[in-house]
């Protein structure tokens, strides 16, 4: 693990500049400081868990009171990250150890992210099995399921990250084509090609003899505009048709 001590004279090198190259989380301290001692294992044990991916700065408040000023540190133990030479995130006085955990999670990706972002199949499926609710794990590897054909699993994959719009969306594009009625083809041909604006539109115009298929729809529809965005033009517009056509 990479633990440095900084000092008044080495901070803007050691913690400053190092950021630009790896995140930096600094523990202000003091040898008096009941909290600090508790804390202090905490934060050197998340830090170490990611070796190699950020460093632990310690500054003792006491022997370095311009630092100190400087950040405004005005109770003890208190930890800042930083990245890209400024303060990214922080927190004050001891923390349990699930607190401090998520803390560097937020500042270095976890593995399960990492491998996430990588988006093969065999990095997918690792990245499942390390947290199983990782939706954005979950849709890519249903999407390469389902590109190949493997419907099954590709649902069961989508209907086992509730609360998100892509697999809801994702599960309910699967479902639909399953049932086969309405016909949504034309659909699924668009959004495979990246041609939202068609998808939308078949899919709306679906939905007034739909029947039982109304909310599969709904759900497809909205997992394009959260793909578009809030502000994408084309995502205002079909939220108000969207509304329309189901109320």
């Amino acid at each position: 693990m990479t633990v440095i001590d900084v000092t008044d004279a080495t901070f803007a090198e050691e913690v400053v500049e190092r950021s630009k190259q790896l995140p930096v989380v600094v523990d202000f301290w003091a040898e008096w400081c009941g909290p600090c001692r508790q804390l202090g294992p905490l934060v050197e044990r998340e830090a170490n868990a990611r070796e190699g991916q950020v460093v632990l700065a310690k500054v003792d408040t006491d022997a370095n009171q311009q630092t100190a000023m400087q950040f405004r540190i005005q109770g003890i133990p208190a930890v800042k990250a930083f990245k890209d030479g400024a303060v990214v995130d922080e927190f004050v006085g001891a923390q349990p150890a699930p607190a401090v955990a998520r803390f560097f999670d937020k500042l270095v990706p976890s593995e399960a992210e990492t491998l996430a972002s990588a988006g093969d199949e065999a990095s997918l499926r690792r990245a499942l099995e390390l947290e199983p609710a990782r939706a954005d794990a979950a849709v890519r590897l249903a999407k390469l399921l389902l590109a190949r054909g493997e419907r099954d699993e590709a649902l069961t994959l989508a209907e086992g990250v509730p609360g998100d719009f892509q697999a809801e969306g994702l599960a309910a594009r699967i479902r639909l084509e399953q049932q086969g009625e309405p016909d949504l083809s034309q659909a699924w041909e668009a959004l495979d090609a990246g041609d939202h604006e068609r998808a939308i539109d078949v899919l709306i115009a679906a939905l007034p003899n739909a029947d039982g298929a109304r909310d599969d729809i709904r759900q497809a529809v909205v997992a394009v505009l959260d793909e578009l965005g809030v502000e994408h033009p084309l995502a205002r517009d079909a939220r108000r048709r969207l509304a329309a056509a189901l109320y």
